[in-house]
């Protein structure tokens, strides 16, 4: 069972990053809520689908227990933190119509915090 686990967050980073690469005009109305941020900029998303797939390869790398994998995951750490702090500041500030607690909870909150953990923990074991 974990092994199935530690594959679930990479297999889905990479398919929505393969999604927003060859289909952002079809990625962009299939997530929810993201047509209520602006118009559709297809470079955008490609920039932002080339990040989630970057992201994919390191988890995996670390998933293979590749040597090195707990560095790979820190620069995922990085990005996927990031990317909930702006959920987090959009919403609080207002500046995310129709946001959906829920759905970001799912789809932005957890897998951030399920990476930082492996990235705390990956550089805790180094220290020790």
């Amino acid at each position: 069972m974990r092994t199935l686990v530690r594959w679930i967050l990479p297999l889905l980073l990479a398919a929505n990053g393969l999604f927003m690469l060859l289909a952002p005009g079809q990625w962009y109305p299939a997530v929810p809520g993201v047509t209520e941020t602006g118009p559709l900029n297809v470079h955008f998303v490609r920039d932002i689908g080339a990040t989630y797939l970057a992201s994919a390869v390191g988890l995996a790398w670390w998933a293979a227990r590749r040597p090195g994998g707990a560095a790979a995951v820190i620069p995922v750490a990085v990005f996927l933190g990031l990317h909930m702090l702006v959920h987090v500041f959009d919403a609080l500030s207002g500046h995310h119509p129709g946001g959906d607690i829920l759905r970001d909870f799912v789809g932005v909150y957890v897998p951030a915090l399920i990476v930082i953990w492996i990235a705390w923990r990956g550089l805790a074991a180094r220290e020790t």
